[in-house]
């Protein structure tokens, strides 16, 4: 896989020898990365392919990764798999898409459950997620609820804003008082506040959007934004990302 890395991405640019896991040793690694899966659709045009085939491609890319993140040692990766926008996209990509995830999950797990990753799914459980995706993703959760080598976050049917506003009509429903509404307060009231913010996120495809990920979380994450298409990214981006985050200073505000 990390050939490709080290020849040259989808777009043609050529690449620098691709980064290793020892190449980062000594330097911080990021405890949460997120990605942004983006260019499927692309990767499948240029190959004269329908859409749906760069999605089904995208399932190595997202497998390669986790495999680096474990390399690594990151504790958490959330992956933006499909957002409250992407209902807006024709009716056969997304039945194409809801049951690629239920197949994914059915085909992976397993495997993600032996390497001890923990899944979760960061989202609405609304009317518009059909049952049967629900029933695996519950599987999902309950087989690998008590690993905790790497917790996998799957943002499936989510949307920054949504988040947001559920967080804020929690504190509503519980009668909290406007002086009683603080950063903390929404926090506690995410879907994961257990969760830490990410350090990095990565957006694949040449795209520099944040895309109603993660808003509330992304507050001081380092963000870097690669051009290769999902279907092509592979652990070596990962290192590379993680390179770039190493040679940035993080002052959150402050002076160093």
């Amino acid at each position: 896989m990390e050939r490709d890395a080290a020849r040259a991405d989808d777009s043609g640019r050529r690449l620098r020898a691709p980064v290793s896991a020892t190449d980062l040793a000594g330097g911080p690694i990021p405890g949460h990365v997120a990605c942004v899966m983006d260019g499927n659709g692309r990767w499948a045009a240029r190959r004269g392919l329908p859409r749906t085939e760069g999605h089904a491609a995208g399932e190595a890319a997202l497998l390669d990764a986790v495999e680096g993140a474990l390399e690594l040692g990151i504790p958490w990766i959330t992956m933006y798999a499909f957002s409250t926008e992407n209902w807006r996209r024709p009716a056969d990509e997304v039945r194409y898409l809801m049951g690629f995830n239920e197949s994914l999950l059915m085909r992976r797990r397993d495997e993600l459950h032996e390497k001890g990753v923990r899944i979760r799914f960061a989202g609405r459980r609304d009317w518009r997620v059909p049952k049967r995706v629900l029933r695996r993703m519950d599987e999902s959760i309950d087989l690998t609820a008590r690993n905790r080598r790497c917790t996998l976050t799957m943002a499936f049917n989510y949307g920054g804003r949504a988040e947001i506003v559920d967080a804020v009509r929690h504190l509503v429903d519980e009668g909290i008082g406007a002086d009683k509404v603080t950063e903390k307060a929404i926090r506690s009231r995410l879907y994961f506040p257990d969760q830490p913010d990410p350090d990095l996120v990565i957006r694949t495809s040449g795209e520099h959007r944040i895309s109603n990920f993660l808003l509330w979380q992304l507050a001081y994450s380092e963000l870097v934004f690669d051009e290769v298409l999902w279907p092509d990214f592979r652990r070596t981006h990962l290192f590379e990302a993680v390179r770039h985050f190493q040679q940035r200073q993080r002052r959150f505000g402050g002076v160093q």
